[in-house]
């Protein structure tokens, strides 16, 4: 069954690679562009802690009393992120313009993500100590803000969130994508990051069940891989048909060409293959 004209492919851009896609990258993104409504869903690790040494010290980071690692976020930290978003997203918004895609910039806060209530409890200096920390699990997506979902469109939203209380929090980068990825109906999430496949034992993995990711995902893998399967696996429930991480151009990583994609175990009856 053929998309609709309406339904999205979603392309979470990690934070750490943006400066590394070049013009061919951006060529062939709006290429596909033109053929189907684009959701980018940004990462802004590399750009914060050029903006201030302090982001890339240690204690930035917290993990919670059950191991999760989170950005310590303050008042001043959303305030830096929607800083260095505001230049990001000017530099996207232009490459995607050049190339005859029209685009726009939506906030995750400004009605299209909610968030719950965040941990309150996190390890300091080897102290469990109670912090508040501006950050919360993503509850929802209401796609309404995504007004122009169209071939030629693209929007670049900035993963912030908004809780019951009303309060702005930060939120994950991957998750978020797969959240909206689920609330448009996308067939398709595309993460983009710094590494070309999934490694497991040392050997990229070109195909892999939800199954087998969600194993692996408990078992071995760590820091950013383990956030995007958990995004990966979220997103296939949410009814997303796959899923695909690597660092190749966007048709490339859908053609099967490069990458790893995941799909769902009951529907492609398929392990991990290299």
């Amino acid at each position: 069954m053929s998309a609709s004209p309406s339904t999205p492919t979603v392309v979470k851009l990690g934070g750490s690679c943006l400066d590394d896609l070049d013009g061919s990258w951006w060529d062939d993104l709006a290429r596909h562009g033109q053929d189907s409504p684009l959701v980018l869903v940004h990462g802004w690790s590399k750009p914060l802690k050029k903006l201030d040494a302090r982001y890339s010290e240690p204690s930035a980071i917290l993990r919670d009393r059950y191991g999760n690692q989170s950005r310590w976020t303050t008042p001043e930290v959303i305030d830096d992120i929607k800083t260095v978003s505001a230049v990001l997203a000017e530099d996207v918004l232009g490459r995607l313009e050049q190339r005859g895609i029209t685009a726009e910039r939506l906030l995750g806060s400004d009605g299209l993500v909610s968030a719950g209530e965040g941990e309150r409890w996190w390890w300091r200096e080897k102290q469990l100590v109670e912090l508040e920390n501006l950050v919360g699990p993503i509850t929802g997506v209401d796609p309404a803000p995504l007004k122009n979902l169209q071939p030629g469109h693209a929007y670049l939203v900035t993963p912030l969130a908004r809780n019951a209380a009303g309060r702005e929090v930060n939120t994950d980068a991957d998750r978020a994508a797969a959240a909206i990825a689920g609330a448009t109906g996308a067939s398709d999430l595309v993460l983009v990051t710094d590494v070309a496949h999934l490694l497991i034992d040392g050997h990229p993995v070109s195909r892999i069940s939800a199954r087998e990711a969600a194993a692996f995902r408990d078992k071995g893998a760590r820091g950013g891989m383990r956030k995007k399967l958990r995004a990966a696996g979220e997103a296939l429930e949410c009814g997303v048909e796959r899923v695909v991480i690597g660092s190749a151009a966007v048709t490339e990583l859908l053609n099967g060409t490069t990458g790893t994609l995941i799909t769902d175990a009951h529907a492609s009856g398929e392990g991990a293959s290299a």
